[in-house]
C-alpha cells in the first residue's frame, strides 16, 4: 500500500501540490485563531464557595457555615476532594472535580446542593460561588493614582467608588472577562451612628431605629389612572436620596413631638469594616483592581482588550485620576512565546544549514526544509481542533530535526541513487528515468523512514499518558509533537517524493577511480572526509569486538551509577519577571498597623535597583478568591529587564539579598515565590500551601496540630537547602468573648437575641436598607458611636432594654473575657489540618525531601488518629515519575515489537534496541556535565532521544540487510552498509541534536524550562550516534558469529 501511495504521489505530483496550497491556507487560518499563553493552566477543576458572616469567629464559621456546606458537597458525583478554610467572617469551601468534568455542570451540581443547605445556615449567610476562573486568571492588575497636580484631592472612598461603579461595570463587558476584584480603599456606606445614651433618654430601642430606617426607604407602584383617554402611571416615591432624608426619618413620637433620627444619631458617609487594603511603593494606601479571565479564554487576547478598554476609561475619569496597569500578562506571554519561537526559528535555520552542508544541493535542502513549516501547520491545525494553546510547554519539545528525519532519509537516498544512476549510465537522466529512480529510491528506504517516525511517535506516548498536574503540564507537549510527527510522516510519503520528482536533479558525477571500492562514490567532500576518518575507527571496532563491547557496556554501567546520584525536581522555575513575597505578621495585628509595616517593607524592597514597582495586597479582597487575614499580605515585586540589573546577576541571588534585607524588619515572616507560581500552588494544594514542599498534618485538636507542626519545622530547619520555612498560623487571634448569663437575662425577661443584636450593631453594624444613587447602591447601616464601643468597659456600660422598659447594663447580663482563639481553621476531606511550607534553594527538591523525611521520622511522633502527608511540587514530581516508571517500560516493549515487525528477527530487533540505553547514557552524562538535576522536563528529553536513537539503528540495519540480500557476506554487508549510510545517520543525528541547540543555550525568559530537555536530547544523540556507527556494526558481527579473521581492507 505504501508503495502505491509513493507511486501515486509521484505520478500526480501537481495535484498534490494544489492540495498542499490548501493545507497552507488552512494552517495559517488555524494559527491566527490559536490560543496563546505563557504556560499550560494546571489548576485543578474546582468550584469555590464563599460565605460571609461578618460577626462570626473562625470556630463559629467552621461549626455553623463550613461544616454544613462540606457535608452537602461530600457525595457529589465525580468529586475528588473537598477542602475548606474558616476565618473571621469568611468561610471558603473548595470542591475539586475530575479533570474531564464540565465546569458548568459541576457548578450546577454545587448550586443545587447550596439551595438545599441554605436553610441550615444562620440568617443572613448566603453562600456564593466564586467566578469561573483559574490560577492563570489574574491577567491584568491596575491601581488608581492621583496626579500631584490634580485640581483637588481624592480620598480612598472616592477612588474605590470610581472603581466599583464606573470601571468595573465597563470591564465586565469585555469579552473573556469574568470578574473584576477590588482591593483596598474604603467601600462607601451610609452610617447611622446611634448614641446609646440618647436611646435611653428617649426610651427607644435599637430594633425601633432599624425598623424605622427600613420602612422609610421604598418606592411603590400604584397602577395607573385613565384621564381623558390618557393613561398615567402612579408611583409612590419614598426612596432615600440624601443624608438629610435619613436624618429626617421619624423613629417615634413623644407627646406629639416627633423623634427624628438626627435627634438620637449622627448620619454620615462612612465605610465598611475593612478586611484588607492595598499599598504601592511604600507611599501609602491605594485602590487596586484585578481583572479575572474566564476559564479557557486566550489570555493574550483578553489582556489586549482589557488594556484597550482601560485606556478608553482613563479619558473619562475625573481630572487628575489615572489608571496605572502595573501587571499585564501579555508581557510574560510575549516573552515566553518569543523564546519558544526564537528557539524554533534558530533551530530551523541550523537544521537547514546542516541539510545543505550534507546534501550540497540547494534543491534537495529546500525539499527537506519544506517539511518543517508544513508539519508545523498540520500541528497547529490539530492544536486548534483539540483546543491546545500555544505556550512554552506545548512548543517546548518540537525539534525540526525530528520532523525532517523521514524526509532526510528519503531525499538523501534519492540524491545518492540519482548520482549512482547517472554514473552507471554515463549521461544525464531523462525525466522518466529520473522519476523511476526517485520512486525506487523512496521505496527502498520507505520502511526505515516510516517506522522511524512511528517509533518516535511511540516514544512520546508516555507523555500523553500522564495525568494530574504533570499531565496538564506535559500532555500538550506530547500532543503537539505527535501531531507534528504524524504530519511529517504523511508528508514524507506524499509531498516529499512529489517535490523530488518535480525539482530534484542528479548532481555532477565524480569520475570513478580505478580500483575504488563500491562504497567510495561519495561526491560530498565533507562526507568523504568524515568517511576517511570513520573507516579506520570502524575497522578497529570490528577487529576488537570484545574490547569494544566491554568498553561500551562499562560506559553504560558507569552512567547508571551516576544517574542514581542525580538530584530531582518537578520543573525548573519559569522566570516570570516578577517576585511574590508573602509576608505574615503576628496574629491579631490591626489593619492600620499592617499597612504601616507593609509600607516599611515596600520601601526596603524599592532600594534594590532591579525593582520597577512594588504593590501589596493585604488581607482579602471584595470577592474572597484569596482568603487572608489582615496579618498576611502578598507583595508583588515587578522587576526591570535582567540586562538592567546591577546588584544581582540571577533571581536566586536577588532573592537572597532581599531576604537578608527584610530580616532586619521586625515581627514578620516571609516566603518568596513568583506571582503565577504562588497562585497555582495555592489553588492546587489549598490555603497555606504555597511552597516547593508542603507537609500537611491531619487531626482534630488545633493545639496538638500546632505543637506537632512546630516539631516538624524544627526538624526540617536543619536540612541543607531549607528556605522560607513557615508553619501555618492556626491560633493566636485575640478574642474578646461576651457570653450571655442565661440566669441573669431570664430574671429580666430578656432573650439572648436581644443581647446579640446589641453586640452586633455596636461595631459590625446592622444593615437596615440600601441607598440608591442612580445605579450605585450603598448599604445603610446602623451602628453605635465610636465612643460607645471603644473599649471593653464601654461595652459593659451599654444598656439592654427589658420588656418592661427597664434598662440593664450589658455588664450585668454577660460575662466578659479576653482569650486567645483560632486565627483560621483549615480542613481537607473532612479533617482539620495544619501545613508546614518550605522552599528549597541551592539544591534539588528530590534529595531535600528524602533527607527531610528522615529528619522528621526521627524527631516527630504523631499520636493515634493524626496523619502526615508530604505534598507541594515534589508530590507531582513523585507521582509523575511513578507513572513514567510504569508507562515507559510498556512503551519500550511497544518499540521492541515495532522493531521485530520491521526486521522479522528477534536478534536484529534486540541489536537496534540497544540504541536506547546508549542514548540514555549520553543524556545522563550531559545533565551531570551541566550540573542539572533530573526533572520532568529532562524525563521528556530521555523519551524523545530514545526514539531518534532507535531510528538511526533502523536506518543502518536496513541497509545491512539490503546488502545481505544482494549476496554479500556479513563482514562486507556490515562494512559497506555502515559506510554507505554514514551520511544518513549523521544527518539524522545532526539535525535532531543541533535543532535543540538554541534551547540548550538560551537564557531568555522561559528557557529554563526547555534547557534540561534540550540538554538530554543533545547528549543522548551524541553518544547514541557514536555507538550506532561503531558499536552496532560490531554487535551485529558478534551476534552472527561470522566475523572474518582477515584484516579489514584499508583504502
Amino acid at each position: 500500500m505504501i508503495d502505491r501511495i509513493l507511486a501515486w504521489s509521484i505520478q500526480y505530483r501537481f495535484i498534490l501540490l494544489a492540495f498542499t496550497a490548501i493545507l497552507i491556507a488552512g494552517g495559517i487560518y488555524a494559527a491566527l485563531d490559536l490560543p496563546i499563553d505563557a504556560v499550560p493552566d494546571v489548576t485543578t477543576n474546582q468550584v469555590q464557595i464563599n460565605a460571609k458572616a461578618p460577626s462570626f469567629t473562625p470556630l463559629e464559621m467552621e461549626q455553623y457555615v463550613t461544616f454544613p456546606i462540606e457535608v452537602a458537597m461530600s457525595n457529589l458525583p465525580r468529586k475528588e476532594e473537598v477542602r475548606s478554610i474558616s476565618q473571621f467572617g469568611l468561610s471558603q469551601v473548595t470542591v475539586v472535580f475530575a479533570d474531564d468534568v464540565d465546569i458548568y455542570w459541576a457548578r450546577q451540581l454545587v448550586m443545587e446542593r447550596l439551595a438545599d443547605v441554605r436553610q441550615q445556615l444562620p440568617d443572613g449567610v448566603v453562600p456564593e460561588m466564586a467566578p469561573v476562573s483559574t490560577g492563570l486568571g489574574e491577567i491584568v492588575q491596575f491601581v488608581l493614582t492621583v496626579d500631584p497636580k490634580a485640581p483637588r484631592a481624592y480620598g480612598l472612598m472616592e477612588l474605590r467608588t470610581l472603581l466599583d461603579w464606573f470601571i468595573k461595570p465597563q470591564l465586565r463587558t469585555v469579552p473573556g472577562v469574568v470578574e473584576v476584584n477590588s482591593y483596598g480603599g474604603e467601600q462607601q456606606q451610609y452610617e447611622v451612628l446611634i448614641d446609646p445614651a440618647k436611646l435611653v433618654s428617649y426610651k427607644l430601642t435599637l430594633p425601633q431605629v432599624i425598623s424605622a430606617l427600613k420602612q422609610n426607604n421604598q418606592n411603590v407602584g400604584g397602577g395607573y389612572l385613565e384621564t381623558a383617554g390618557e393613561q398615567q402611571l402612579i408611583r409612590g416615591v419614598g426612596l432615600i436620596e440624601s443624608i438629610a432624608d435619613i436624618e429626617n426619618i421619624v423613629v417615634s413620637a413623644e407627646g406629639g413631638t416627633p423623634i427624628y433620627v438626627r435627634t438620637i444619631a449622627q448620619v454620615r458617609r462612612g465605610s465598611e469594616i475593612r478586611q484588607g487594603a492595598a499599598t504601592m511603593d511604600g507611599r501609602g494606601e491605594t485602590v487596586l483592581g484585578v481583572v479575572m479571565m474566564l476559564k479557557g479564554e486566550n489570555s493574550r487576547e483578553v489582556s489586549t482588550r482589557v488594556i484597550e478598554r482601560l485606556n478608553q476609561l482613563g479619558k473619562a475619569l475625573p481630572p487628575g485620576v489615572r489608571i496605572n496597569a502595573f501587571y499585564d500578562r501579555r508581557q510574560l506571554v510575549d516573552q515566553t512565546i518569543l523564546t519558544a519561537f526564537r528557539n524554533l526559528a534558530e533551530g530551523g535555520l541550523i537544521v537547514v544549514a546542516v541539510l545543505f552542508l550534507f546534501l550540497l544541493q540547494v534543491r534537495a535542502g529546500l525539499i527537506v526544509s519544506a517539511a518543517i513549516p508544513l508539519s508545523m501547520l498540520i500541528a497547529i491545525a490539530g492544536m486548534r481542533y483539540f483546543n491546545v494553546s500555544a505556550n512554552l510547554m506545548s512548543l517546548g519539545a518540537i525539534d525540526f530535526g525530528l520532523i525532517v528525519d523521514a524526509a532526510v532519509i528519503i531525499v538523501e537516498n534519492c540524491v545518492r541513487r540519482l548520482a549512482e544512476r547517472r554514473r552507471s549510465l554515463g549521461r544525464t537522466l531523462t525525466p522518466v528515468e529520473r522519476r523511476e529512480t526517485i520512486l525506487s529510491a523512496s521505496v527502498e528506504v520507505r520502511k526505515a523512514g516510516q517506522f522511524g517516525e512511528i517509533l518516535i511517535i511511540a516514544a512520546y506516548l508516555p507523555i500523553v499518558s500522564l495525568v494530574g498536574i504533570e499531565g496538564k503540564m506535559f500532555r500538550p507537549m506530547g500532543f503537539t509533537v505527535i501531531l507534528a510527527l504524524a504530519g511529517a510522516l504523511v508528508l514524507s510519503l506524499t509531498l516529499v517524493p512529489a517535490l523530488c520528482a518535480v525539482f530534484l536533479k542528479e548532481g555532477k558525477s565524480r569520475p570513478e577511480p580505478d580500483g575504488a571500492e563500491s562504497d567510495d562514490h561519495e561526491e560530498n567532500p565533507l562526507v568523504r572526509a568524515i568517511q576517511r576518518f570513520y573507516r579506520p575507527l570502524l575497522a578497529f571496532t570490528l577487529r576488537h569486538h570484545v574490547l569494544t563491547i566491554m568498553a561500551t557496556f562499562s560506559l553504560v554501567a558507569i552512567s547508571g551509577f551516576f544517574a542514581a546520584s542525580l538530584g530531582s525536581e518537578f520543573l525548573p522555575k519559569l522566570e516570570e519577571g516578577a517576585l511574590a513575597v508573602n509576608a505574615v505578621r503576628l496574629p491579631g495585628v490591626s489593619l492600620p498597623e499592617a499597612i504601616k509595616m507593609t509600607n516599611t517593607l515596600e520601601r526596603a524592597i524599592r532600594e534594590f535597583p532591579e525593582v520597577r514597582t512594588v504593590v501589596t495586597r493585604i488581607g482579602r479582597p471584595e470577592i474572597a478568591t484569596d482568603p487572608m487575614g489582615v496579618n498576611a499580605g502578598d507583595t508583588y515585586v515587578l522587576l526591570k529587564p535582567q540586562d538592567q540589573w546591577t546588584s544581582a546577576s540571577s533571581r536566586e541571588e536577588l532573592v537572597g539579598k532581599m531576604e537578608a534585607k527584610l530580616k532586619e524588619l521586625p515581627t514578620m515572616n516571609y516566603t518568596f515565590s513568583q506571582p503565577i507560581e504562588f497562585r497555582m500552588a495555592e489553588l492546587i494544594e489549598g490555603t497555606g500551601a504555597r511552597a516547593d514542599v508542603v507537609i500537611k498534618i491531619f487531626g482534630e485538636d488545633l493545639d496538638e496540630l500546632r505543637l506537632r507542626a512546630q516539631e516538624v519545622a524544627q526538624a526540617i530547619s536543619g536540612v541543607r537547602g531549607a528556605a522560607d520555612l513557615k508553619v501555618q498560623q492556626l491560633t493566636g487571634q485575640p478574642v474578646h468573648s461576651i457570653k450571655a448569663n442565661r440566669e441573669a437575662i431570664a430574671r429580666y425577661g430578656i432573650n439572648v437575641a436581644d443581647v446579640q443584636q446589641l453586640i452586633q450593631t455596636a461595631v459590625a453594624g446592622t444593615q437596615a436598607s440600601t441607598v440608591l444613587e442612580g445605579f450605585k447602591r450603598f448599604d445603610l447601616v446602623a451602628r453605635l458611636t465610636p465612643e460607645a464601643r471603644g473599649s471593653a468597659q464601654a461595652f459593659a456600660n451599654l444598656l439592654v432594654s427589658t420588656p418592661t422598659g427597664q434598662k440593664i447594663p450589658l455588664g450585668q447580663l454577660a460575662a466578659f473575657r479576653s482569650e486567645e482563639g483560632p486565627l483560621e481553621v483549615s480542613r481537607e476531606n473532612g479533617q482539620r489540618r495544619i501545613s508546614i511550607e518550605v522552599n528549597v534553594r541551592g539544591r534539588d527538591v528530590g534529595s531535600f525531601v528524602a533527607e527531610a523525611q528522615q529528619a522528621v521520622d526521627g524527631a516527630v511522633r504523631l499520636k493515634p488518629g493524626y496523619l502526615a502527608e508530604w505534598g507541594g511540587l515534589w508530590e507531582h514530581l513523585d507521582s509523575g515519575r511513578a507513572r513514567l516508571m510504569f508507562v515507559v517500560p510498556v512503551t519500550f516493549v511497544l518499540i521492541f515489537l515495532l522493531l521485530f515487525i520491521t526486521f522479522h528477527s528477534l536478534a536484529q530487533a534486540t541489536l537496534v534496541f540497544t540504541g536506547i540505553p546508549f542514548a540514555i547514557t549520553g543524556g545522563v552524562l550531559a545533565l551531570i556535565l551541566r550540573g542539572m538535576p533530573f526533572s520532568m522536563s529532562a524525563g521528556v528529553g530521555f523519551i524523545a532521544v530514545s526514539g531518534v536513537a532507535v531510528l538511526n539503528g533502523v536506518v543502518m540495519m536496513s541497509f545491512i540487510n539490503h546488502n545481505r540480500e544482494g549476496g554479500m557476506d556479513w563482514l562486507n554487508a556490515v562494512r559497506i552498509g555502515a559506510v554507505s549510510r554514514l551520511r544518513a545517520v549523521l544527518m539524522t543525528a545532526a539535525v535532531a541534536s543541533l535543532g535543540f541547540l538554541p534551547m540548550a543555550l538560551s537564557t531568555t525568559s522561559g528557557a529554563e524550562v526547555q534547557r534540561p530537555l534540550a540538554t538530554v536530547v543533545i547528549g543522548g544523540l551524541v553518544t547514541s550516534t557514536l555507538l550506532t556507527l561503531l558499536v552496532l556494526p560490531t554487535l551485529v558481527l558478534a551476534w552472527q558469529g561470522r566475523k572474518k579473521e582477515a584484516p579489514y581492507a584499508q583504502d
